[in-house]
């Protein structure tokens, strides 16, 4: 009887494996399709040549698409399990989610972390090597000697970053008990490797995050239709049309000989092109489009990101007060268990909205610092140098988005795997600075946008004394 027992056990555990195995490829196979999708849309069309460099291209697409997926995975992981810990909670017996259970919640989160590590320091830099390599001189010319080029600049590209770990750890914790744990590759120097790439996706996130908070308003308003107030768009779009047709008129009467006048017309001609086209897409709007659509918007904006300032103020003074609110605090009751949220399924759809929120708004400030706005991807015009560039940001950011949504209080769901291994999250001081810092430099954002029409009127007023005289 005990073996029969021992047998069903094992079967049960056999199909178990088998049916998360399954639900995760499902879930991968997804998230590569749409990542293929996306990536081609962006990918330079004159790099499909029928040669060499066609087969390197082509193997590169496919590892950028297998990292644009494993950061599609690594930002719905958190959603997925908040929503799957309430759907549980809600329906513990009933038998159309039993597969939905902790173990597949737990193989998800390791997936992510393996997986991330994998792209990040392997097939990464593999395919931006790969690309660039031509072979060893002296070497016959082929996909085989690039390969052995790649993979000998990877064996030094490891060396160096292991080299440069185990110089920083030596210099931050210099005890031998710390320097004889980065000898085990495998247990410490690989997650300590990685810790230090996760706190600086978290830095790099507080420096988009706030910036994307503040430009979000801006983006929003150039793809919705603004209200029409004390404004005449016919009479703009008839200014607009014969500037058009001034435009026109001295580019044909040009001779191609001046070529710099021709260049810089075209470019002030296609600039009045757009602009007219914005003109008639808002004639276009209907009434609710133009008032009703752009201030909801708006607002729905400053709520959340009032939402987000708030709870981050809260999750301050819970640190001050509790120490279970550190991310590598006290573990959970477990998934299904309980609710993470005060406000049950209501809460937890708006943490979820709220993660979503924070993603969006910490790609769109990445692409507006200075120092990446080369990295704006361009339809059909992007090469797989910059593609694999974009990628790794990317990645960068969905991987750190958990730790950073924890850390800062948006959602008190424990972070399982490797993700809640980092050692910094233990630390309470670079926790509470964190925090203070994403509060203050969000608030100066906010208030510097929406000052910044008001400050724009102050200076042009100093500027111009007239201006005192005439009111």
């Amino acid at each position: 009887m005990e073996g029969q027992d021992e047998v069903s056990a094992r079967e049960q555990h056999f199909h178990s494996q088998v049916r998360e195995s399954t639900i995760c490829f499902l879930l991968f196979a997804i998230l590569y399709i749409v990542s293929y999708f996306i990536i081609t849309r962006y990918k330079r069309k004159s790099d499909e040549q029928e040669d060499e460099d066609a087969i390197v291209n082509r193997i590169s697409l496919f590892l950028s698409t297998f990292t644009l997926a494993v950061s599609a995975g690594a930002v719905l992981l958190l959603p997925f399990s908040i929503i799957s810990n309430e759907i549980l909670l809600s329906f513990p017996q009933n038998y159309y989610i039993q597969w939905l259970n902790g173990s597949l919640i737990h193989g998800l989160w390791n997936l992510a972390s393996l997986f991330s590590n994998l792209c990040l320091f392997v097939l990464m830099p593999f395919a931006f090597f790969f690309l660039e390599s031509e072979g060893f001189a002296g070497l016959k010319k082929g996909i085989r000697a690039r390969i052995l080029e790649t993979l000998v600049m990877l064996i030094l590209l490891a060396l160096l970053i292991l080299g440069i770990v185990w110089v920083a750890s030596a210099l931050i914790d210099n005890d031998a008990a710390s320097m004889e744990s980065l000898y085990d590759l495998w247990e410490f120097y690989l997650p300590y490797l990685y810790s230090c790439i996760s706190l600086m996706g978290c830095l790099l996130l507080l420096l988009c995050t706030p910036v994307g908070l503040s430009r979000m308003f801006t983006v929003m308003g150039q793809l919705l239709v603004k209200p029409t107030i004390l404004e005449d768009l016919d009479e703009q779009i008839y200014i607009i049309t014969l500037e058009e047709e001034a435009l026109q008129r001295r580019l044909s009467g040009l001779s191609s000989s001046v070529e710099y006048n021709v260049t810089e017309l075209e470019q002030e001609l296609e600039n009045v092109k757009i602009l007219k086209k914005k003109l008639e897409r808002r004639k276009k709007a209907s009434a609710w489009e133009r008032n009703l659509v752009y201030p909801a918007v708006m607002v729905l904006l400053l709520i959340e990101t009032s939402i987000s300032v708030l709870l981050v103020a809260c999750n301050i003074l819970c640190l001050l007060v509790d120490e279970t609110a550190m991310p590598k605090g006290t573990r959970g009751p477990g998934i299904g268990n309980a609710s993470l949220s005060a406000f049950g399924f209501v809460g937890a759809a708006l943490e979820i909205i709220l993660i979503f929120y924070l993603m969006v708004s910490s790609v769109v400030g990445f692409y507006s610092l200075r120092f990446f706005g080369n990295f704006i991807p361009k339809k059909d015009d992007t090469t797989m140098t910059k593609i694999i560039g974009n990628c790794v940001s990317i990645l960068v950011l969905s991987s750190a988005l958990p730790v950073m949504s924890r850390t800062l209080g948006i959602t008190r769901f424990d972070l399982l795997g490797d993700f809640g291994r980092f050692n910094w999250l233990g630390n309470f001081y670079i926790v509470l600075s964190y925090n203070l810092l994403f509060a203050i430099v969000t608030t100066l954002c906010l208030v510097r946008k929406f000052t910044s029409a008001v400050r724009e009127e102050l200076f042009k007023a100093l500027g111009n004394p007239e201006v005192y005289g005439a009111s």
